[in-house]
């Protein structure tokens, strides 16, 4: 069974609001999986969420040529990018297990290139182009285990 909540978001601090929300609820080794056309803010609500951490904006950018960035501060978070990967088995070549084995929270740009290789518990985030600078979050549990997060970030949003 899938849960969803959406968040619609009118300019850049909202987003970093939805952002910071999400990364309040998110527990131990949860994977997100980000889905949205180019340009539709994926790495902008990786860099909300880093810095609810404590890791400076600056240092999140894009892993497309890299394909994984580490950042450390309250939480250690793996930041990815699968828009450069060829097929399926690639993201297991490449040790996926092993990160989302760990206590670190993975984001994964362009996850909708990899469905195969997601874990079968994961939120997913599709990311739709509203406007200028609107934007459409959808979060969407797969998976019973993270559903309670959905309720949490609908909490935590108001509280913000």
């Amino acid at each position: 069974m899938t849960m969803s909540f959406s968040f619609n978001s009118g300019c850049e601090q909202a987003t970093e609001l939805f952002g910071a929300a999400l990364a309040s609820v998110l527990p131990p080794g949860t994977v997100v999986a980000l889905c949205g056309t180019l340009g539709a803010g994926k790495t902008r609500l990786v860099q909300a969420i880093a810095a609810a951490y404590g890791v400076p904006r600056e240092e999140v950018v894009s892993p497309t040529f890299v394909l994984c960035h580490e950042y450390h501060g309250d939480r250690m978070i793996y930041h990815l990018d699968a828009y450069r990967l060829k097929d399926q088995d690639e993201p297991r070549e490449l040790g996926l297990e092993e990160l989302f084995a760990s206590d670190a929270i993975t984001i994964i740009e362009w996850a909708d290139r990899i469905p195969d290789a997601l874990p079968p518990e994961h939120l997913r985030i599709d990311i739709e182009v509203t406007g200028e600078t609107e934007r459409r979050f959808v979060v969407q549990s797969v998976g019973t285990q993270l559903q309670s997060v959905l309720t949490s970030l609908e909490t935590a949003i108001l509280d913000h």
